[in-house]
């Protein structure tokens, strides 16, 4: 029975897929597991889970900062190459 409730516990509190986190969810997801990790008191199993899920959230971070990245680039070069203003 307590298996069973720790089943619905955990599927209620799984993510989205990262494919459809914002950067702003999963850059507040990644400091809410970093302040469970740094408040500690959880198992190894769960630190485990944790790190792994804060690995994946780091990623999709980066994926959408490196899009950014790539946006700013990608009109930054345009101007240069737009014929001056005025």
């Amino acid at each position: 029975m307590a298996d069973q409730e720790q089943d619905a516990t955990t599927a209620a509190q799984t993510p989205p897929a990262d494919d459809a986190l914002g950067y702003e969810h999963a850059r507040d997801a990644l400091l809410e597991v970093v302040r469970q990790l740094e408040n500690g008191g959880t198992s190894l199993e769960e630190s485990l889970a944790l790190w792994e899920r804060g690995e994946q959230l780091a990623k999709v971070c980066q994926r959408w900062l490196d899009g950014a990245r790539e946006r700013l680039d990608a009109a930054l070069a345009a101007e240069e190459g737009a014929p001056p203003r005025g």
